[in-house]
């Protein structure tokens, strides 16, 4: 046998499928994707003009430091370049931090059912999940504090969460803080954090003011609300000690120069965030009114995705919706038979999907 015996027990994390896929294997065309939570807008105009003038440098190496992107974001959050790292994606930091801080047989506290790629960065590190369940699709901090012992090295928090789009109190998070060993690392994952971080939820923690006190990641992406999910760039904050061992594990170059240029054009346009935040907002507004014309039971969202409970198998409205031209995502992975995932989309996109959606239920 030549895999370790841990890289066995991974299940390969299974993305929305592309547009191009299902057009090509059902022979459809104008296909719209409502499963993976990027941006329906696209980026904004400022990032692809930048991303534009980058092309002809593309037989250089990037900047394998991100220098005027750490620059760009330390001004912005108030904190130092050396409290940053730049990932590919955010998604690559969890991995980073796994893998700098994570000893064998040491565990993590994950929440049960959150983002897939926390139990599969702790067990292809050959660590132990420790799953703890939701309590009406919310984070029990109270659990998981109960589930911390000597050997919990991390524990995750998305906040909000994928894939219920619920989000934990600054209260809960200060009550979860007391009394927690001074060496355990605690991972927010704030990847949906732009929806929320505007004052539109006034409960919502600032995790920035523990960065001192705690061994603390944070994470935040550009792939969501900036609309560069193709170009894979996200950053985490830390104190400078634990940004520089996520450093030593991390691949050179793991930034590409158009993510990097693209990235810091985007953080210059706000007309395109506050565009965006509007479209989400009416958007989610829409899919409620009609998930309750219909009958249909949802969770209450606080990012740009909605789950929701279809009543019947998630794979088969998945697959009929697929025949439909409207891409959303089947949470069967999640163990959440009865549920899809829909991202809010263009005034176009949402209806028609809320008309998929019908047809598909009703038939």
């Amino acid at each position: 046998m030549l895999a370790r015996k841990n890289v066995l027990r991974l299940k390969p994390y299974q993305p929305g499928k592309p547009i191009e896929e299902v057009e090509r294997e059902l022979g459809l065309r104008k296909v719209i994707k409502m499963a993976s939570n990027e941006n329906a807008l696209g980026p904004s105009e400022k990032a692809i003009k930048a991303i534009k003038n980058a092309l002809s440098q593309l037989n250089r190496y990037p900047d394998g430091n991100c220098y005027y992107l750490k620059e760009r974001l330390a001004e912005r959050l108030k904190v130092q370049p050396s409290n940053l790292i730049i990932g590919n994606g955010s998604d690559e930091l969890i991995v980073l931090a796994v893998r700098a801080f994570l000893n064998e047989g040491e565990e993590a506290v994950v929440a049960d059912r959150t983002f897939l790629i926390y139990k599969l960065a702790v067990t292809a590190q050959n660590g132990k999940v420790v799953s703890v369940p939701m309590k009406n699709f919310r984070y029990d901090l109270n659990r998981m504090k109960e589930a911390i012992n000597k050997k919990t090295k991390i524990v995750f928090i998305a906040n909000p969460d994928n894939p219920n789009g619920t989000y934990v109190t600054k209260k809960e998070v200060d009550e979860f803080l007391k009394g927690l060993p001074p060496d355990l690392i605690l991972f927010f994952d704030e990847a949906y954090y732009e929806f929320v971080g505007d004052d539109s939820v006034k409960d919502y923690p600032d995790t920035m003011k523990y960065l001192r006190k705690r061994n603390l990641i944070i994470t935040r992406t550009f792939s969501k609300v900036y609309g560069l999910s193709g170009l894979r760039v996200g950053y985490g904050i830390s104190n400078p000690e634990m940004i520089d061992y996520m450093d030593r594990v991390r691949e050179p170059f793991n930034v590409n120069s158009l993510a990097q240029v693209g990235a810091l054009a985007a953080l210059d346009d706000e007309g395109h965030l506050k565009r965006t935040l509007k479209l989400v907002s009416e958007g989610k507004e829409y899919i409620y009114n009609n998930l309750k014309r219909l009958g249909i039971r949802y969770v209450p969202s606080v990012t740009n995705f909605i789950l929701i409970d279809v009543g019947q198998g998630s794979p088969q409205v998945f697959e009929r919706m697929l025949r439909l031209g409207v891409i959303v995502r089947d949470m069967k992975p999640w163990n959440m038979d009865n549920f899809i995932r829909v991202t809010v989309g263009t005034r176009n996109e949402n209806k028609r999907f809320i008309q998929a959606l019908e047809q598909v239920l009703r038939s």
